[in-house]
């Protein structure tokens, strides 16, 4: 086996880096604003929304300015999955 050399003091220097942002659970039913669940995503959360009602209608007044601000959006089961920009949703094993 060859020689493995790594640099544990660079390595904790990535490690500070803070992250921004939280992962949100929430039910999406048309009782929160639209402007919420955007500002949400601007601030680097992710949003896991159990969906109760039309997705569509639902998700109208948000889907298209977090798409705009480079954030992406999955249906999976009952949910809607929206991640911020930078953050990708991996369907692979859908």
């Amino acid at each position: 086996m060859s020689d493995f050399k790594l640099n544990l003091s660079e390595a904790e220097e990535h490690l500070d880096e803070a992250v921004d942002g939280d992962v949100v659970l929430g039910v999406l039913n048309g009782s929160t604003p639209d402007r919420e669940w955007i500002e949400a995503v601007e601030g680097g959360s992710v949003l896991v929304l159990a969906v109760e009602g039309d997705l569509n209608e639902l998700a109208n007044g948000f889907a298209r300015p977090i798409k705009e601000l480079g954030g992406s959006l999955t249906h999976f089961r009952r949910f809607l999955v929206v991640a911020p920009p930078g953050l990708e949703i991996d369907t692979d094993r859908l």
